[in-house]
Order: structure tokens, then C-alpha cells, then sequence
């Protein structure tokens, strides 16, 4: 492996996981419970209405208001979060949108994959293997997810054991960041920096408006990490250093696994290709 290994499995697990957000069989599923239908394809795939996306990822907290969603996602304005989880909340509840959630996603699975894909007994293995003796503290989206539960079915369990693993470093990356003394606004904008987009284009979708962006760009000139659009070495350290926390967060993952991570990175890596190679997912 050329990355962290906790890194490796992470860009593994990715597309396995991550392709809830882009499944059509998710976007119908929400849009029969009143939500929004998709409303744009970015990338080949179809985006989240926005409404959708924060209720059906925020349902691993239960029924909680849009300021401690927003806080836990750690990147969207909450004026934008707040209304539209209120909203949400008069749609649907917490327990119908997971099992919403859970269905389109392997909805999307079983038509891309098939219902038994190569390897899956041994990747529910590995991956339970992964997950078990995690400590949730500090980790709400992960502890949530935990507290749901296994269906008892294998492609299902399957997703369910990769989408604990991916907030588990997701939920670790904000308390990295946090601890780092970075706030929502320079998360996105060192994010898009780091990443390479063109300035405003990444972290327009956290609903930024141009204010917010513009004094986020003086507070990390002012820290000497970010100028004329472009991160200074100094940015590129503090970012690679949040990266470098966010692996040693997961190195329990890595250590459950021992020698067997990179049999893991590999069964589920062939499946994140074949989802990338329907359009299931967008490629960087």
C-alpha cells in the first residue's frame, strides 16, 4: 500500500459506502415519503435534495434538531442545516428514513453488484472484525449507526459495517480538525485548496455565502496558510498534520484487522470500481 493503511481502506471503502447519496433507488425512496426528487446530476451522478441528505444522514443521531446536525457534520452552514431539517422533520421520522436510507442503498448495490458479489462472507467478516471494540467517544455518527444494528443479511450488513467504518474516520476528521483550531468556513476552503478544485466551487456546496468566504479567506491569510488562492507550505503542513491525526484515530481499524487489511482493501476496493464503473458513484 502506497497510503496509511487506514487511508487505503478508507479510499476503499468509499464508493461501497458513500454511493447512498447518489442512489436513485435513496432518492425515490425519500421522494415517496415527501422529500424532494434528486435535483441535479453533478458527475454522472444524481445529487441529494438537500433535505433528504441532512434527515438521512442526521437519522443515525434520532430525531435531533438541525443545530446538532449541522454541528456533527461539522461543514454546512447551519442556516441552511436548520430549516431544512425542521422541514424534514415533518416529513418522515428518524426510524422510517434509516430504513429508507438502508433499502435504496443496497437497492443500488443489488443492481450493481448482484445480491451475492464475490468474497461477501469473508468481507462481512473482515469488516465486523474492523468495527468491533471501536470506541465510539467522540464519534456520534459512528455510535449511532452502532446502536442500529445488523439486518442478519449479508450484502445488507455488508454496507451497514462499511457506512460505520467511513463515519468512524469522518467523525474522527472533524474532532481532528476542531483540534487544530480550524472552523466549518477554512475546513472547506482548505479542503478545496488542498484538493486542487478552483476556489468557490467545492465549498459553495456547504452554503457559504460569498461574506463568510471572504473572511474565511482573510483568517487563514492572516495565519499565514493560505494566499492569493493557493495553500503556503505552512497551509499544505497543517493540512497533511489533520490527515496524519485522523490516521492515528484509526489505527484500532488497522490493528483489528492485522495482516488481513489488505485482503479487505481489496474485496471491497473491486466492488467500489465496479460502482464506479456504473456511475454509481462519482469519480474524483
Amino acid at each position: 500500500m502506497t497510503s496509511a493503511p487506514s487511508r487505503a481502506l478508507s479510499s476503499a471503502i468509499e464508493p461501497f459506502a458513500g454511493q447512498v447519496y447518489f442512489s436513485p433507488e435513496c432518492h425515490r425512496g425519500y421522494a415517496a415519503l415527501g422529500f424532494g426528487a434528486s435535483p441535479a446530476t453533478s458527475g454522472g451522478v444524481e445529487m441529494p435534495d438537500g433535505p433528504a441528505y441532512f434527515c438521512s444522514r442526521g437519522s443515525a443521531l434520532g430525531q435531533a434538531p438541525g443545530e446538532v446536525i449541522a454541528a456533527t457534520f461539522a461543514v454546512f452552514n447551519p442556516a441552511v442545516v436548520v430549516p431544512a431539517v425542521r422541514y424534514g422533520w415533518t416529513l418522515s421520522d428518524a426510524s422510517t428514513l434509516r430504513a429508507a436510507r438502508t433499502e435504496g442503498a443496497v437497492g443500488q448495490l443489488r443492481r450493481v453488484l448482484g445480491a451475492a458479489p464475490a468474497g461477501l462472507g469473508r468481507a462481512v467478516d473482515l469488516l465486523r472484525r474492523a468495527v468491533e471494540g471501536l470506541s465510539a467517544a467522540g464519534k456520534p455518527l459512528f455510535a449511532g449507526l452502532v446502536a442500529d444494528g445488523l439486518a442478519g443479511e449479508p450484502l445488507t450488513d455488508a454496507w451497514l459495517l462499511a457506512d460505520q467504518l467511513r463515519e468512524f474516520r469522518g467523525d474522527a476528521h472533524v474532532n481532528a480538525w476542531v483540534a487544530a483550531g480550524f472552523d466549518a468556513v477554512e475546513i472547506g476552503l482548505i479542503a478545496e485548496l488542498y484538493r486542487g478544485y478552483p476556489p468557490r466551487t467545492y465549498v459553495r456546496s456547504r452554503a457559504w455565502s460569498d461574506d463568510q468566504l471572504t473572511a474565511g479567506e482573510e483568517r487563514l491569510a492572516e495565519r499565514g496558510l493560505a494566499v492569493d488562492g493557493a495553500l503556503t507550505d505552512a497551509g499544505r503542513a497543517a493540512r497533511d498534520a489533520v490527515e496524519a491525526a485522523t490516521d492515528a484515530a484509526c489505527a484500532p481499524i488497522v490493528t483489528g484487522l492485522g495482516d488481513d487489511l489488505g485482503e479487505l482493501v481489496e474485496l471491497v476496493g473491486g466492488w467500489s470500481e465496479q460502482l464506479l464503473e456504473a456511475g454509481a458513484f462519482p469519480r474524483a
